[in-house]
């Protein structure tokens, strides 16, 4: 199974997760865990051992150029990359409407804030 956990941002609410991630894993020794998050803080989110795969975002940016062709060059690189992963399963831990457009582009179950 592979689930992916969208926490785009900050910094004390990444690292938050990482208990809740810590118990799946435990739990779920089977699943293999990817996450998608603000590009400022993949590296907090790669000392995670149980993450195989770090998606990034840049909402921060995107939101200085929102009709930019590179923003929507960017966003339509992310969806391909979370539609090719085929995951069984997506974790909104953030409840937010970026990390809800962002779970959406997986195209995968959601799970999590409603």
């Amino acid at each position: 199974m592979r689930v992916l956990i969208v926490k785009t941002s900050s910094m004390g609410d990444v690292i938050h997760t990482f208990p809740a991630l810590e118990d799946a894993r435990r739990n779920r020794p089977d699943v293999s865990f990817d996450w998608c998050v603000e590009e400022a803080f993949a590296g907090i989110v790669a000392l995670h051992p149980a993450i195989a795969t770090i998606h990034t975002v840049a909402i921060r940016r995107w939101r200085t150029r929102p009709l930019g062709r590179g923003t929507w060059r960017e966003a339509a690189r992310l969806r391909r990359a979370l539609r090719d992963c085929r995951y069984d399963l997506v974790i909104d831990a953030q409840g937010l409407l970026k990390s809800a457009l962002v779970a959406k582009l997986a195209a995968a179950p959601i799970a999590g804030f409603d």
